[in-house]
């Protein structure tokens, strides 16, 4: 099992894009993993066949657990007894080796290494353990979704976030005290790996930061022409001006624990992404202080792309300073987005419309003639963590995204 990120200690397996005795090329598809940051495909680094998957799919792993067994030739001897060795600080399986000389299982997984046992025999990985003691949760209080009811990081911290807000934990051993409700031919799903993680992350989120909300109205009339001439949406019109406001309000592009602010030096602009309704992924345009506007236009693109074709780089999705998250292509008008904590800030761009604005008949002269013009107009929405900035300054900051938008001269920008 591949590191996927700095954070994820655990992943699984599932769909398996080779079959054993399957040739296999350097880059092929492996097979697919889902962790709580991001479900990829996992490419073959080796040339050769796929001798024995010890690893069924719907199985969770963690990181450097062997999951293959790859051999340059079919023919080539192979032990699985090496190579189902546990990882470190798992207990060492009871179970006899395998005799060099007798025919291995090829194709059928070994003796599991024995799982960590917590009270009443709950299945816990090592970062599980460490959170449930950073909380001072019981195993028992806390409901396991993962397969055959593991807890899962997400089970964790949804647990810990009950107790925070007041409320009781969710119990394993108990039904819940309002059945969920449900009728004859109603649909019952049970939450995914993804939408579980990003259920406990916003539930923490809304828990701990001190989330408000600034709104302002943007005159897109410089934008338009030279995004439609360019083939570009607004969205990469929005985070250059992002990226430019931040550098005169840099206490926006920080993170807090509520006690501390850290005002990071590089503009890491995260990307919401949407994979078909059912995950939300944010990847990480990096240096974005570095980038002009072709060049930010180009990464989100390219991370937008790679996340629906689940071709994330892992460690796109480890950091990120300040957010941005689109859905105006939905027409919406003025969103609420929960704030990525430790971030401090994220910024939703709204719906576009065509709405008749008042300008000056002559701006050189300063006069007080108007009229009346159809523009492209949208909303910006910021919410921002008040533990770490203030309302004025919030403010002070989208109102400097806004003026950059109306004001610059953006087909200076284009082919740059």
């Amino acid at each position: 099992m591949p590191q996927l990120g700095e954070t994820v200690t655990e992943g699984t397996i599932t769909t398996w894009s080779k079959a054993v005795g399957d040739a296999v090329q350097v880059d092929d598809a492996l097979f697919e993993v889902s962790t709580e940051k991001v479900d990829t495909e996992v490419p073959s680094a080796f040339v050769g066949v796929l001798r024995a998957i010890l690893v069924e799919e719907g199985d969770t792993v963690a990181v450097g657990v062997p999951v293959a067994v790859i051999t340059a030739t079919a023919d080539e001897p192979i032990d699985l007894g090496d190579v189902a060795a546990p990882p470190p600080e798992v207990a060492p399986p009871e179970a006899p080796t395998v005799d060099d000389a007798s025919p291995p299982p090829v194709g059928r997984p070994p003796t599991s290494p024995a799982p960590v046992v917590g009270a009443a025999d709950a299945i816990l990985t090592p970062v599980v353990r460490r959170l449930l003691a950073e909380h001072g949760l019981d195993p028992t209080a806390v409901v396991g979704t993962g397969r055959d009811g593991r807890i899962t990081r997400a089970d964790v911290l949804a647990a810990a976030a009950a107790g925070a807000a007041g409320g009781p934990a969710p119990s394993a051993r108990m039904a819940p005290a309002v059945p969920l409700p449900s009728r004859p031919g109603d649909e019952v799903i049970a939450f995914g790996r993804a939408r579980a993680a990003t259920a406990g992350h916003m539930r923490q989120s809304l828990d701990t930061a001190a989330h408000a909300l600034v709104v302002v109205p943007v005159d897109y009339a410089a934008v338009d022409p030279v995004r439609r001439a360019a083939g570009l949406s607004f969205l990469p019109f929005v985070a250059r001006a992002v990226v430019d406001a931040i550098r005169e309000f840099p206490h926006v592009n920080a993170s807090t624990d509520g006690e501390r602010l850290v005002v990071h030096r590089d503009i890491d602009l995260g990307i919401a992404v949407d994979v078909d309704h059912e995950a939300l992924v944010v990847p990480m345009l990096a240096g974005a202080q570095d980038l002009r506007l072709t060049a930010i236009a180009e990464g989100i693109t390219d991370l937008a792309d790679r996340a629906r074709r689940r071709r994330l780089d892992p460690a796109s999705l480890e950091g990120g300073t300040f957010t941005l998250t689109n859905v105006g292509s939905f027409g919406t008008v003025i969103a609420a987005p929960i704030i990525r904590a430790p971030q401090v800030a994220i910024l939703s761009t709204d719906g576009v419309r065509r709405a008749p604005v008042a300008v000056p008949v002559d701006p050189a002269s300063g006069g007080d003639e108007w009229a009346v013009a159809v523009h492209p107009v949208g909303n910006l929405s910021l919410s921002f963590d008040h533990r770490a900035i203030d309302g004025a300054y919030a403010a002070a900051f989208l109102a400097r995204v806004r003026s950059i938008l109306e004001e610059r001269d953006w087909s200076s920008e284009v082919g740059s």
